[in-house]
């Protein structure tokens, strides 16, 4: 059944907009060359989302710079205005973005543990009043933020959960109040999803899994380009995840023990002083445990593959390895005869890497076990071996989702998947070809802890689009 005019109209209005908001101001000859419109089509939808304050002539182009056919018609940035916030237990960011979702004002301020639901909350929102004011925007039209925690599928709110302080909770209904604007709230790692399939690791992708690794991990599930969130708005909640190499089981109150033990920051700052690295203390808002990845990635012996060409069996110098070397992965529809064989360890299986006949082999302790006893040997590959035991750790909670999902692609998020860069992205990729008969690559993030507001402010602009680029009522 065809189209009625009106929804023709309203399709051809949609499809220039977003052309506009794609490739920037264009002429009319250039909006019919790429929407194969006619030309009366073209002109009379641009007199429509003039007469509408959507688009307005922003310059001239071609060899004579007049007429008609030179004018370049953009999208009215001003004509609605955004915030992202970044909701951190530790404090606030704030970005003020026009309807483009160009910045225009960034603002942050620090929350004490200790400060109190209201007073915190009234330092959020002041923050936000203030960044506004500063990006000259006498109304905000949308403002979403990006939390930690479960949000509510029903109601779209933040549900309460142990250990996340009140004041999160309490946000949403303080800007609702104070500001004239559509307030939304999503979770923090399914905003870095959507960050990193729109401008980062991901825009290649409609199905990924996002493996959070902050302060605190998560994961966030992409399936055929939509976002997962399950029954009760809590898919990827990994750092529940019972796995091997932890003293208890998470409780329903209590991640301790589950992946979190593995991945989080506090995990890793210990790992990372098994073997005796430390780093100069992080910029910014950097957890401890990236800068640690970091310094590791861009050690000389932390760049080739442990146990790969040139690597020493006897503590003494690696020879330098080829770390441009290309990756490989079982090919599209392989078998698990077609990766490399894993082997029994005490743990579980050990990840037989990619790079070598060498076996890696998962932790063989349980963390937190006073009477282990960690490797401290004094070597020049410590950097490589603590990368090692990451990788290890990692694969073990990207297996169980490669194992349900079947994604094909698992982007390693947050500051310490970015720190890690494609060096640690290719150890855990090696360790999942070997766990795994499912092909998976294995991406380091390309935005690392800016994709939660990056996220917050596509998800802003795409809300206040909807609204704005409507057809008006019949």
């Amino acid at each position: 059944m065809p189209a009625s005019p009106s929804t023709a109209r309203a399709i051809n209005d949609r499809l220039a907009l977003r052309l506009l908001q794609e490739e920037g101001p264009l002429t009319a000859g250039q909006l019919k060359q790429l929407t194969g419109l006619s030309r009366p089509t073209v002109a009379d939808l641009v007199e429509r989302l003039t007469e509408a304050g959507l688009i307005s002539v922003v310059g001239e182009s071609g060899e004579q710079r007049r007429g008609p056919n030179a004018r370049l018609y953009g999208i009215v940035a001003d004509r609605a205005y955004l915030a992202a916030l970044d909701v951190r237990t530790e404090g606030v960011t704030v970005v003020v973005a026009d309807l483009l979702g160009r910045e225009l004002a960034r603002a942050s301020v620090p929350i004490a543990d200790d400060a109190g639901t209201g007073p915190a909350v009234e330092q959020a929102v002041g923050l936000v009043e203030r960044a506004a004011k500063e990006a000259g925007a006498d109304r905000l039209h949308t403002v979403a933020i990006g939390a930690p925690g479960l949000i509510d599928p029903a109601t779209g709110e933040l549900r309460d959960s142990t250990g996340l302080p009140e004041w999160h909770r309490r946000l949403a209904a303080a800007l609702g109040e104070r500001l004239p604007a559509r307030v939304l709230v999503e979770n923090e790692t399914n905003l870095a999803a959507l960050a990193e399939q729109r401008n980062g690791a991901a825009r290649d992708r409609d199905t990924f899994v996002l493996l959070w690794l902050g302060l605190g991990t998560g994961a966030a599930v992409v399936l055929d380009g939509t976002l997962r969130r399950g029954a009760s708005g809590g898919t990827g909640e990994i750092g529940f995840l019972p796995v091997p190499g932890t003293t208890t089981l998470p409780s329903a109150t209590d991640c301790e023990g589950g992946f979190h033990s593995l991945g989080a920051a506090a995990a890793i700052d210990s790992l990372a002083g098994e073997y005796g690295l430390t780093a100069a203390a992080p910029t910014g808002n950097e957890p401890h445990a990236a800068t640690l990845v970091r310094a590791a990635v861009e050690a000389p012996t932390g760049r080739r593959p442990a146990g790969g060409p040139g690597a020493p069996t006897d503590g003494s110098a690696a020879a330098p390895a080829d770390v441009n070397a290309p990756r490989t992965r079982p090919a599209a529809g392989g078998t698990v005869a077609d990766a490399p064989q894993a082997r029994p360890t005490s743990v579980g299986a050990a990840a037989e890497s990619d790079w070598t006949d060498t076996p890696v082999h998962l932790p063989v302790h349980p963390l937190g076990d006073t009477h282990a006893t960690p490797d401290t040997r004094p070597s020049v590959d410590a950097h490589a071996r603590f990368l090692d035991a990451l990788a290890d750790r990692l694969a073990i909670g990207a297996a169980s989702v490669v194992a349900v999902l079947d994604p094909g692609c698992v982007v390693l998020g947050g500051e310490v998947g970015q720190a890690g860069g494609e060096v640690l992205a290719a150890r855990v990729e090696a360790r999942l070809a070997a766990l795994s008969p499912l092909p998976t690559e294995v991406r380091p993030s390309a935005l690392g802890g800016a994709a939660v507001l990056r996220g917050a402010l596509l998800m802003a602009r795409d809300t206040a689009q909807d609204e704005l680029f409507a057809p008006p009522p019949r």
